[in-house]
């Protein structure tokens, strides 16, 4: 941490490096030889392989945080030469140290790739194997290593009882996959209960980018298919997030549940000012021949009291906070992601932050983040 730097900002978007046994030693027995496990990839590097997605997650892109992007080998980095802070809790806590943060909520990195699995059961044992690993590693420190759990939606009673076990393993908020498992969206009635259950229990909802990609649209096409170059979807990514918002907002989800609290995780927020805008242009000026019919208050009036973003080194959120609600912006590092600002977040934040007021500066940075978790 950097010399005279004061230690008290919170991540609210942090990450576990799965080690090599997260699921096969967790899993339901009757998953145990179908279990993602590491291997050696053809780069020589390790990476995760999952039976029933395409591919391999390496595990060079999980950890390389603190890297020169021009010097990352995404497919050749061997588990061993990884930040141990990724899978070790005590080796985190001095991770935590050395970028000046006091506490991490913690999602998964393997299990964002399992949220687009098509096979339900499958999903929910290894979902139910993180969870169960997850419990062991915040316990370390549970006032700092704040823990998500997964659930994978497959039905709503499992997904309640989903709830209820997270609660119990200690973990301060739930991640759902961008699609869920059942036959029906998150727009249908029927997950009122879910809802229900989230807010009785007060626990955050989740969803994460990269996290949307089972969906199949009527010609068989994936609905977060890339279109063009593959860097187009560094740009695309941040849409099925808003389209997730968007259904809770119009089909009325917070004005039957205004305690819900939903997290939009890592699809940064300096769209969010436009997206309020266009949310009650088309409520103002449709309603009255869409037979939408009225709202108790207007859409962008949900999303800013609804509706948590985070973000890493968004300059256009930062310069646009009046915009939005201040109150509901996270800052997070992303530890140890490509993309995270470790170890280099203090200075970030004097360059960044110098025109916000103090209120605005602990709120984003640490404030927000510790009441939506309870963490005080």
């Amino acid at each position: 941490m950097a010399k005279g730097a004061q230690r008290w900002m919170v991540s609210a978007d942090s990450h576990i490096t799965e080690p090599p046994r997260c699921y096969i030693d967790h899993i339901e027995p009757k998953f145990r030889d179908r279990a993602p496990r590491m291997v050696k990839g053809p780069a020589g590097g390790d990476v995760f392989i999952v039976d029933g997605l395409q591919g391999s997650v390496p595990m060079g892109i999980i950890a390389a945080a603190g890297q020169d992007p021009r010097a990352m080998r995404l497919d050749e980095a061997a588990f061993e030469d990884l930040h141990r802070g990724g899978w070790d809790p005590n080796a985190r806590l001095k991770d935590q140290d050395k970028d000046g943060v006091v506490a991490e909520v913690l999602y998964p990195s393997v299990g964002m790739a399992l949220c687009n699995l098509t096979d339900a059961p499958y999903m929910s044992a290894c979902f139910k194997a993180y969870n169960r690993w997850l419990e062991g590693f915040v316990s370390t420190a549970p006032e700092r290593l704040i823990g998500i759990g997964q659930t994978a939606v497959t039905s709503i009673d499992e997904a309640i009882d989903d709830l209820h076990e997270i609660k119990k393993q200690g973990l301060r908020g739930v991640m759902l996959p961008g699609y869920p498992c059942t036959d029906f969206d998150y727009d249908d009635p029927a997950f009122d209960s879910l809802w229900q259950t989230a807010v009785d229990l007060a626990l955050p909802l989740s969803f994460h980018i990269l996290t949307s990609e089972r969906g199949r649209n009527s010609m068989g096409i994936s609905k977060s298919a890339d279109r063009g170059p593959k860097e187009n979807r560094a740009h695309a990514v941040m849409r099925a997030n808003q389209d997730i918002i968007g259904m809770f907002i119009w089909t009325r989800v917070f004005e039957r549940f205004p305690k819900l609290r939903v997290v939009c995780v890592e699809s940064d927020a300096g769209w969010a000012p436009h997206y309020i805008y266009k949310l009650n242009y088309h409520y103002e000026r449709r309603r009255f021949w869409s037979n939408f019919g009225e709202m108790q208050k207007k859409p962008g009036e949900y999303f800013c009291e609804n509706v948590y973003m985070t973000f890493q080194d968004d300059v256009v959120a930062l310069q646009t906070v009046d915009m939005m609600n201040p109150k509901r912006l996270m800052w997070a590092n992303d530890f140890p992601h490509s993309d995270s600002t470790w170890p280099n977040s203090q200075k970030l934040y004097t360059d960044l932050t110098a025109h916000l007021p103090e209120k605005h500066k602990r709120a984003i940075y640490r404030d927000n983040v510790v009441e939506l978790y309870g963490l005080a």
